[in-house]
């Protein structure tokens, strides 16, 4: 899956890349989580255009989001046959800029983070499905989700999921809907060739979404990690603590 992201290329390094009309001023983001606004690019009127949106994927159909599941991923092997999906995949294919992504490994009950990066550096596009969810008193919502199939090689061992990623020679093809319809563009997503990424664990610091800088992406070194597994171990034969007595109700009533 895909959960947590980077962008980290320069504003005019993305232009470049991607393609777009438009000037943003993007900052660097070291951790971009769901329900956020996210960089997508898309094709309209033939022309490729950088827009903002937020990660949480809503289908045009729901009444009411608040009370609909967070989707921030479409899975590649059933994405033209579900409901949430058909018709974005059909006519509303684009692309999310990124640098790289997080993924935590699960080892001995213990979820660890890790930092997937292309190796031969700069930008790369994650395959997305965008939709624009319309309510009741006219308001709208451009919300985005990022395309994920089976993870293969190396990257499997630490997670069964991976973002798909588009190269920029087939850009045009994913994001001209138009031109090539939903079974033209099924074998672009799939998992990245082997050796095409690399990864090193990060600090847990990630966890939070408050924190938000260069350091996170920074790996590990030996002895950072001999000290998290011994942190580890040493929470885990602490017995929990008990629960302390309530209190009598002195009648104002308290949030806590």
């Amino acid at each position: 899956m895909c959960g947590r992201f980077v962008i980290t290329s320069p504003p005019a390094a993305l232009r470049a890349m991607f393609g777009y009309g438009e000037q943003p001023n993007l900052p660097a983001r070291h951790n971009v989580a769901p329900t956020q606004p996210v960089p997508v690019v898309m094709l309209e009127q033939g022309r490729r255009h950088f827009r903002l949106m937020r990660w949480g994927f809503i289908p045009a159909w729901v009444k009411d989001p608040r009370s609909f599941a967070l989707i921030i991923n479409a899975r590649a092997e059933t994405i033209r046959g579900k409901p949430a999906f058909r018709n974005a995949i059909r006519r509303r294919r684009c692309l999310i800029p990124a640098d790289g992504y997080y993924e935590w490994q699960s080892l001995g009950g213990e979820k660890y983070p890790y930092f997937i990066h292309p190796r031969d550096g700069g930008p790369i596009g994650f395959a997305a499905l965008a939709e624009t969810w319309s309510g009741p008193n006219g308001e709208e919502v451009d919300t985005v989700a990022i395309v994920t199939a089976a993870a293969q090689g190396g990257l499997a061992e630490l997670h069964h999921r991976v973002p798909v990623t588009i190269a920029p020679d087939a850009f045009t093809r994913w994001l001209d809907c138009m031109a090539n319809d939903a079974d033209d563009v099924a074998e672009l997503m799939r998992a990245p060739p082997e050796g095409a990424f690399g990864w090193h664990r990060v600090s847990r610091d990630v966890n939070r979404v408050a924190n938000d800088d260069a350091r996170l992406v920074l790996p590990l070194s030996q002895q950072e990690i001999a000290e998290e597994a011994q942190h580890a171990a040493a929470m885990r034969k602490t017995p929990p603590r008990k629960p302390a007595p309530a209190a009598e109700d002195d009648g104002q009533g308290s949030l806590f």
